[in-house]
Formats: structure tokens, C-alpha cells, sequence
């Protein structure tokens, strides 16, 4: 079981542990893994090369590579981030089968200082999950991606390994060639490939296609090739009991004999003494991953001595606690709450108008108050006792100094300030118990940018527009509407994020 599944989360396309590892045995995935050494040091076996990675390096496992990691003895903390090839390859073309790496003479090199400022920040986002942290995950991820394709795919062999080679760096042409020429190999490599083929397909003369190889990678094409089939020889010789002879038929060698001496090349013993050495040594169902997780506290602080300024951005944030409204639909709805809701003071002010929007349109549906607190309001227009078929749910976004604000402020200008200032976030989950079937979830949403916008029109001195200036504006101050089906069985969880002054009304209904 050489080829290990990687679980995709929180419908993410990134995968991040962080953990002490003491042996992950040697595996393959489809993805590629970006390794980064926090704190400590480990073994990192890929391929036939073993590498010694200690605090501060980052290692590129790209698609299909056999690699096993292990513990030198001391203690380490290594941050694994595993990228779905399936999600990002549809905006990277050739990314599947490229190949990084970051290896590099000089270790202060900056492009090194961007790839661990991008690393940590997606670090800091997973552990933290604020406000839309999905989408910052993923444009983080984005700009690794860009990274690699800019720094880090030009390389050439030195003493037996594959090296970082700066020369050629901003040269896209040339790394687009590369690129399709090894991505062609990989695909192919079982058959008999030669250079006229590739050279045919990239319009080139045969010559200039093996300078171009030569001088990339340090390899001729033979060689190259050759390096591919060992490569994938790898799978093979551990995760099947194939004879040696279909292993090299079946990755495109011509004779037995070539593959034995290609294979002693690069890995330096006969293929069936290397699967007498490391056939008890793959992941399997008896043979499973050993490292312990690291505790987020442990990680922001290797994070912070790793990565100057990173942590910072984040302190604050990490005090955040989100807000839980439970509403227990058997006994909250049987009693109806008498009087306003909480909210009620700030919201019949007539200098918070813009902000009460969702408030009044809530208010003027005339429903049943069934719970109410500081920064939100749950009602509904079923009537008790009978079956709960419908809720309103109401949040706000601001802290205690805003809600004392908000009471005493005199003009609309004092609430621009308010809202322009205060950049706040809040997670808001609401569970409802005692609801059962298919509902039909409304969203109306507003946000600091639309409440500023209507402020700013209000007191702006009309002047004539275009067509496009209305539209654009009629844009910029409408709340947004969204709408989703959801089915419980008798349990349902609503959850909304913010940043900065804003509100969400929530109309669920049964269907």
C-alpha cells in the first residue's frame, strides 16, 4: 500500500499537518507536499537521495515521489502542507509532473524569505480559521504556486542530487519548455521515447532540444529519461512482487540489463537487494505513519522565531472567541419572549437607520421573539403550540465600545467613524435543535462597505451621473442576497462570519 490517500478537509484543497515526527515509512501521493522545517531536524529520504533537513529548510515533494521521513533524535517540529493537483491544476497548466526545487547554495537567497512568509501565513490561517480564512488559505496557496513557478523549477544535478540553478530564473519560455518536455516524459516514458519525438512536438532541431535539456538540468536525455524509469521502477519493485525483468519491461526499458545498470546508477545497489532492504519499510495497515501532532501554541511560537512580522499580524486575532446562540426549538419556542429585543434601543435611533435595515425589516414582519441578546435577535411567525416550520435569525458585528457608541452618537458622521474604524471579527454560530426536514435558508447581508456607501451617499450633494456611476453605486450600497437548501434531521447549525461593522438576517423556512 505504497500510495498514501490524502483526505481534503473543510472543502479545502490543502492539507496541513504539523506534527513530531519520529517515522512516516516511505509512501507516494498525487499531490504534491511542500515540507518546512520548523524547529529540530529530520531524515528526508526521496527517491534514491537521503537529505538531512534541520530547522529553516523547505523541501518540494512533487507528484508521485517515493520519499519516507525520519527522526534524527531530537525532538522536531515539521510543517507538511499537501496541495490538491486536481483543484489548482485547473488554473496552472503542465503543474502536474513539474518539478521544484529548493535547493540552494546560498540559504539567505530571499525568494527562500517570500516561500516561509507564505507558508507561515497559511500556517497561521488554518489555525486560527477567522473571518472567510478559506479564501485567504487559498489565495495564500495561490501565491505559493506562483513562488515555485517563478524561483524554484530551475535545477540541474550536482554530485548525485538536483540543485536549485538561479541562471536561468525569470525565464519562462524556457521553463514553459521544460516543463511540457518532462511533462510529456512522465506520461510516456513506458514506451520507447526519443528526442526526434519531443524535438517533432517542440518544433526544434534534435541538437538544440539536447542543449537545451543539457543545460537545464545538467542531463543529457538518455540520462533523464533513464532517471524517469528508475523513478518510477521504484513503485514497482516495493509495492508489487513483479520479477525484475516485467518491472524494466513495463517502465520502458529494452533489456533487463539496462535497467539493472541504470538502477545501480542512481540508487546504487541491485534493484532486488534495494527490495530486500526497504520492503518492510513502506506504509501499510501494519506499518503506519509515527509523529505526534504539535499544539497550536507550540507552532505560532516556532512560527514566530522562524518568521519575522508573521506572528504579529495575527496576535491580536488570537483571542477572538466565537459567539454560540442556541436555540433549543422545544423550549424556546414555547415560550415567547415579551417586551423589545435587546437591540431595540440602538436600532430605534434614528441616526443608526442604515444600520437598523435588517433590524426593521425583522421588526416588520410582526413575529414572535423567542430569543434576544446584545448582538442578536431569533424570531418566528409560527404560533405555540404547533410545528416550528419557520426562523428568523438577526447578528450583528460589533464590540461592547461600539454598542456604548452607538447609544449616544448625535449625527450620521459619527457613525462613518464608527464603521470606518472598527475592523472587529466575529464568528457567529447559531444551533437550532428540534428542527426536522428540508429548509430553504435566505441570507441578507450587510456589510461595513455597503452601511459606509449609503452614509457617504446620503450626505454627498447630488450631482448628475452616468448610467454606469447609478448602477455602480445602486451596486456598492444593496445588501447581499443568497439562498441554500439544508436538510436536518433534527439538528441545524447556522454560521456567519464578519469583518468589521455588519449584520446578517437568516430566514430559514421549511420546504
Amino acid at each position: 500500500m505504497l500510495k498514501e490517500k490524502i483526505v481534503y478537509r473543510d472543502e479545502l484543497p490543502i492539507n496541513v499537518i504539523t506534527a513530531n515526527i519520529e517515522e512516516y515509512p516511505i509512501h507516494f501521493h498525487d499531490d504534491m507536499e511542500v515540507v518546512y522545517v520548523l524547529d529540530g531536524s529530520i531524515t528526508l529520504r526521496n527517491g534514491y537521495y537521503t537529505y538531512a533537513l534541520k530547522q529553516g529548510d523547505i523541501f518540494i515533494l512533487n507528484d508521485r515521489e517515493m520519499h519516507s521521513f525520519e527522526s534524527t533524535g531530537e525532538d522536531n517540529m515539521v510543517m507538511m502542507l499537501q496541495m490538491d493537483l486536481s483543484y489548482f491544476s485547473r488554473y496552472y497548466d503542465n503543474l502536474k509532473n513539474n518539478f521544484f526545487v529548493t535547493d540552494m547554495e546560498d540559504d539567505s537567497d530571499e525568494s527562500l524569505d517570500v516561500l516561509k512568509n507564505i507558508l507561515a501565513r497559511i500556517m497561521m490561517e488554518v489555525l486560527q480559521k477567522g473571518y472567510g480564512y478559506e479564501h485567504k488559505v487559498i489565495e495564500s496557496t495561490h501565491n505559493l504556486i506562483a513562488c515555485l513557478m517563478s524561483d524554484f523549477q530551475y535545477f540541474v544535478m550536482e554530485d548525485g542530487k538536483f540543485k536549485n540553478e538561479s541562471k536561468n530564473k525569470g525565464n519562462k519560455i524556457l521553463a514553459g519548455r521544460l516543463n511540457r518536455i518532462t511533462d510529456y516524459m512522465y506520461d510516456n516514458y513506458n514506451r520507447k521515447l526519443t528526442l526526434s519525438e519531443i524535438a517533432d512536438r517542440e518544433h526544434l532541431s534534435i541538437y538544440y532540444l539536447s542543449h537545451i535539456i543539457k543545460e537545464a538540468t545538467g542531463l543529457s536525455f538518455q540520462d533523464l529519461l533513464s532517471y524517469i524509469r528508475v523513478e518510477e521502477s521504484e513503485k514497482l519493485l516495493l509495492g508489487t512482487n513483479k520479477k525484475i525483468g516485467a518491472i524494466a519491461d513495463e517502465t520502458g526499458f529494452s533489456a533487463v540489463r539496462y535497467y539493472i545498470k541504470h538502477f545501480e546508477n542512481w540508487f546504487g545497489m541491485h534493484p532486488l537487494e534495494y527490495r530486500k532492504k526497504y520492503i518492510g519499510k513502506i506504509i501499510s495497515r501494519e506499518i503506519e505513519a509515527k509523529y505526534t501532532r504539535c499544539s497550536p501554541a507550540s507552532i505560532e511560537e516556532a512560527i514566530r522565531s522562524q518568521v519575522k512580522g508573521v506572528y504579529a499580524d495575527y496576535a491580536d486575532k488570537l483571542k477572538i472567541k466565537p459567539v454560540i446562540v442556541d436555540v433549543d426549538v422545544y423550549d424556546d419556542y414555547a415560550e415567547v419572549k415579551k417586551g423589545e429585543p435587546e437591540l431595540a434601543e440602538i436600532m430605534n435611533r434614528s441616526v443608526n437607520s442604515i444600520l437598523a435595515q435588517p433590524y426593521n425589516t425583522l421588526m416588520s414582519m410582526g413575529e414572535n421573539l423567542i430569543a434576544s441578546g446584545s448582538k442578536y435577535v431569533v424570531t418566528t411567525k409560527c404560533q405555540y403550540p404547533g410545528a416550528l416550520t419557520s426562523l428568523s435569525i438577526l447578528v450583528y458585528n460589533f464590540d461592547d465600545n461600539v454598542i456604548k457608541a452607538l447609544k449616544r452618537i448625535g449625527t450620521s458622521s459619527d457613525l462613518l467613524r464608527i464603521v470606518k474604524n472598527y475592523e472587529g471579527e466575529s464568528e457567529f454560530l447559531i444551533r437550532c435543535t428540534g428542527m426536522s426536514g428540508e429548509f430553504r435558508v435566505l441570507r441578507y447581508r450587510l456589510d461595513s462597505d455597503n452601511i459606509i456607501k449609503q452614509i457617504e451617499e446620503n450626505g454627498r450633494e447630488k450631482e448628475e451621473e452616468t448610467v454606469r456611476e447609478m448602477i455602480i453605486n445602486k451596486m456598492l450600497t444593496e445588501p447581499a442576497i443568497s439562498s441554500a437548501t439544508y436538510t436536518s434531521s433534527d439538528a441545524m447549525s447556522i454560521r456567519s462570519i464578519f469583518k468589521g461593522v455588519g449584520a446578517e438576517l437568516i430566514m430559514i423556512d421549511s420546504k
